[in-house]
């Protein structure tokens, strides 16, 4: 059994909560299942040792139209590419007619996917649950997982000194955009009260963009530089060991926060201006909404609303 899923939306966190539905039609057809994914998504970096995932494959789309499967002619290519490999079976998380016509005409026999023409107002979650329970008769409550190889793990302590009498904490840093990147002195301010209490270190991860690094320098070049080592060098999968190696994420919505959680690391999501089913879909997560807020949404601006008092109250109530 060939199957294909398709999901086209962009970045880590939006393919990571797409898992357990992958799992779920791996398991019901005894088969790893093959994905078509864009590349922002990073796939090939955090799957690649994913037992219900076969191949990966980039959907090569571009924000200025200028990908090989862009427009009428990227979809031809884009049937020529998926013809290649004889699919029996694709599952298409979209409710798009584009796809429906190029999983046709790429002559893939059995094709099942959202209702048509019903993108608006979609639940990320509960569509593609309902998707599932309605195909395959399933019902799917299972966080997302990311499996590493046991001695990946072990060697990467080794490799990177890690100490694990040590309390060894993750900081995500970065975001997709600046309304999501909590400033430096908030997570500064968390450091200051729980090293009064423990011993620590902090591993940061973040991206190159100029105001990440700005955040990441102002936490490195701070009083606790010894017991900071940044992250920002490494590829997305060398850095998976060593988060696996901690002991709890502080995660702003970042790529990091929903691989960690996946990983099956206590995950602190702060939530400052995207919807908050981005932050607590798994068990895993621990959201922290701007003072004053009940929920959050993109629009809500609270990056500077984040209380370093709630960050560090929860994180006393996890590791104790």
């Amino acid at each position: 059994m060939n199957i294909l899923a398709i999901q086209n939306r962009m970045g880590i966190g939006d393919t990571v909560i797409f898992l357990p539905y992958i799992k779920a039609i791996s398991k019901k057809y005894n088969t790893p299942v093959n994905i078509l994914v864009k590349e922002n998504s990073k796939a090939d970096q955090y799957l690649y040792n994913t037992d219900y995932i076969n191949k990966i494959i980039i959907l090569d789309r571009k924000n200025n139209s200028g990908g090989k499967h862009d427009g009428i002619l990227g979809s031809l290519n884009l049937i020529k590419d998926l013809k290649e490999y004889n699919f029996d079976k694709v599952f298409i998380f979209n409710s798009s007619l584009r796809f429906n016509l190029i999983a046709k005409l790429a002559k893939i026999p059995e094709i099942f996917q959202y209702p048509l023409f019903k993108k608006t107002n979609q639940h990320i979650i509960k569509t593609a649950k309902n998707f599932i329970e309605n195909e395959l008769n399933l019902k799917i409550n299972e966080d997302p997982k990311i499996d590493l190889l046991p001695k990946l793990i072990t060697d990467t302590v080794e490799k990177y000194n890690i100490d694990k009498n040590k309390t060894n904490i993750l900081l995500g840093t970065g975001g997709s955009g600046p309304t999501k990147r909590i400033p430096a002195e908030t997570f500064l301010k968390v450091i200051e009260k729980i090293v009064l209490e423990k011993k620590c270190h902090f591993f940061l991860a973040t991206g190159k963009n100029d105001e990440e690094q700005l955040i990441l320098n102002k936490i490195i070049n701070s009083r606790f530089n010894k017991i900071c080592t940044p992250l920002d060098n490494l590829s997305i999968k060398d850095t998976l060991p060593i988060i696996k190696n901690c002991n709890l994420a502080i995660c702003n919505d970042t790529g990091f926060g929903h691989l960690s959680a996946a990983l099956g690391i206590e995950t602190i999501m702060l939530m400052a201006d995207a919807p908050l089913m981005y932050g607590n879909y798994s068990t895993k997560m621990f959201p922290i909404l701007p003072e004053g807020e009940k929920t959050v949404g993109h629009g809500t601006r609270g990056k500077d609303k984040i209380s370093p008092i709630k960050i560090y109250e929860k994180i006393k109530e996890i590791l104790d």
